[in-house]
């Protein structure tokens, strides 16, 4: 089929939906249906056209990688959790953190080692400064601010060993697909990281605000009197803040903290392996290794060591098996999501909306073309309080419009990136917005409101920045 407005339809379909229900899935599947019936216009042709869509793109190699890391990967956080890990992390650092000063430093270099995924690292750190609340003089709202702006902001730009990075590589890959550009997927990745202006903004916020920003004290006395009461038993309590530091797990930091070690060191040295032996550089073999590869096999390699390592602590073999399964069915829904996705991006494809975009680029001004998906996936992850749907959504398209208008791919695909982390940071029904509040003991809502007005100032330079660059390239 030619190009023709009928390629706008299914996303015009979907925006709506997802914005009326605030649920991703039910707008990508209503959006691909109508996409499969454009195709397809005959009473069953159209179910049959996507269970087509579907199969056919979750077969593809990459697609299958994808889905099995992330599977992977959500198992082993959960087997962590069972063992102990993270509560012995979160009780041995808390012995020893004595003032604000240690906390923050704390809370910064964990980063180090917690930066796999958002709410893994939210529950690994809060945990332990709600023990340290009291001592640490500081409003709780503050608090969870800079945890956050070291999580979400920090995964969304790590090139590796994430549970983000092989999502957003698969968004760009389709894209480039989509448009016939043969580029390699990662590569872009890396190269658009400098481009995500919001994340960037957010983590030097949280730097200011962590060493050089002094307290307010009307807000201090606020804190102290909601705290009232609780000043004695804090440090006791902070046990039944969350599952993964209940009194009835072990406490065993070593669990946490050898399996993240021997994956992060596993996925570095594989990626450079699987390069060398193509006869590259040290250099180009991290950037032109199949990384998705290294990383599953990195992490495969992981779990069997863990598991052999957590059943000589006589931790049964079926808690951990029955354990894993249970992690990683939690990121089902995320398999589902990103399935969706790639159909519909495929559906599109054959609608013709790459051809219809390159028709109209010239109507479309140049300039506005990067900080409108920007402002655009903005508005879109807020509403949905995820990044992945905004993502899903928007990738595919910007990176058509970027190539018709012949606009640099990495800022655009930077500015994509960066739409979704503001309402993954600021959205009040946010994954880490609402687990951080819980774990906190802060009204949702309220904390939702304090910390969308720093998220603004971030939001708004960065939308300026990406109306500037495009006129210097």
């Amino acid at each position: 089929m030619d190009y023709n407005w009928l390629s706008l339809i299914p996303l015009l379909v979907v925006i709506p939906i997802v914005i009326w229900t605030k649920q991703v899935i039910p707008g990508l599947v209503l959006g691909l249906i109508v996409g499969s019936y454009l195709m397809e216009p005959s009473l069953l042709g159209g179910l049959e056209k996507s269970i087509f869509y579907i199969s056919n793109n979750l077969a593809k190699e990459n697609n299958i990688l994808i889905v099995l890391f992330l599977y992977l990967f959500s198992g082993l956080i959960e087997i962590i959790k069972v063992a102990g890990g993270i509560k012995g992390f979160a009780e041995a650092v808390s012995e020893k953190i004595k003032n604000k000063k240690e906390a923050m430093i704390l809370t910064w270099f964990s980063t180090i080692g917690t930066f796999t995924a958002p709410t893994f690292r939210v529950v690994t750190v809060t945990p332990i400064m709600k023990a340290l609340l009291e001592r640490l003089n500081m409003p709780a709202r503050e608090l969870a601010f800079m945890i956050e702006t070291t999580s979400t902001p920090i995964i969304v730009i790590m090139p590796i060993a994430t549970a983000f990075v092989g999502y957003m590589t698969s968004l760009i890959r389709i894209g480039l697909a989509n448009n016939g550009i043969e580029q390699d997927a990662y590569l872009l990745f890396i190269k658009s990281i400098p481009y995500n202006f919001f994340a960037i903004l957010m983590i030097l916020l949280g730097i200011y605000l962590s060493f050089f920003h002094q307290q307010q004290k009307e807000a201090l006395e606020n804190n102290h009197k909601t705290k009232s009461g609780l000043q004695e038993t804090r440090e006791k309590d902070w046990h039944d803040c969350h599952p993964v530091v209940a009194k009835d797990l072990p406490a065993k930091p070593l669990n946490l903290l050898l399996p993240l070690f021997l994956l992060f060191g596993l996925t570095f040295f594989i990626t450079w392996l699987n390069g060398y032996q193509k006869g590259r550089s040290i250099l180009e073999s991290f950037l032109k290794a199949e990384v998705l590869l290294a990383m599953v096999i990195a992490i495969m390699i992981t779990i069997f060591l863990t598991i052999i390592f957590f059943l000589f602590q006589k931790i049964s073999f079926q808690k951990i098996t029955s354990h894993f399964i249970i992690g990683g069915n939690e990121l089902m829904k995320v398999i589902l999501l990103l399935t969706i996705v790639w159909a519909l991006a495929a559906v599109t494809e054959d609608l013709g909306l790459s051809d219809f975009i390159m028709k109209i680029a010239d109507w479309i001004p140049g300039l506005l073309i990067t900080p409108g998906l920007f402002v655009i996936g903005a508005l879109l992850s807020y509403l949905l309080g995820s990044s992945w749907g905004s993502w899903g959504i928007l990738m595919p398209l910007g990176i058509s419009l970027a190539y018709a208008s012949q606009i640099e791919l990495p800022l655009v695909i930077g500015a994509v990136f960066a739409g979704g982390t503001f309402g993954a940071f600021s959205s009040p029904i946010s994954g880490t917005t609402i687990l951080i509040t819980k774990i906190l003991e802060l009204p949702t809502l309220e904390y939702a409101r304090y910390k969308l007005k720093p998220a603004l100032y971030a939001a708004v330079a960065s939308a300026i920045l990406y109306a500037i660059l495009p006129l210097l390239f």
